[in-house]
């Protein structure tokens, strides 16, 4: 059994930021990646970004520039540092984790998402 527990979401003003935290726990071997999705009413889960084991970053154009992705692998926390927020940015904020179980089986797992509501 693996959990992701995500905390740090909220309401905040445009320019503000917050702070995302993504803790995994349980039967874990080794996590691959770790990352960030949102999703806004009406819309489809979109990546926001995500970092690999070897701590290389992919993000979405939307964010460039003013989101930061990082990780602590003793942990097994990974964290999502949001600057210049704007009202777009808001939506429901999913961590996910690629990672091998106890068991040496590849699986995904996600949080139970936190809220991000950006006012203008």
């Amino acid at each position: 059994q693996v959990q992701l527990v995500e905390s740090g979401g909220g309401l905040v003003q445009a320019g503000g930021s917050l702070r995302l935290s993504c803790a995994a726990s349980g039967r874990i071997f080794s996590i691959n990646s770790m990352g960030w999705y949102r999703q806004a009413p009406g819309k489809q889960r979109e990546l926001v970004a995500v970092i690999n084991s070897g701590r290389s970053t992919n993000y979405a154009d939307s964010v460039k520039g003013r989101f930061t992705i990082s990780r602590d692998n003793v942990k097994n926390t990974v964290y999502l540092q949001m600057n210049s927020l704007k009202p777009e940015d808001t939506a429901v904020y999913y961590c996910n984790a690629d990672l091998y179980n106890y068991y040496n089986n590849r699986d995904n797992y996600w949080g139970q998402g936190t809220q991000v509501t950006v006012s203008s």
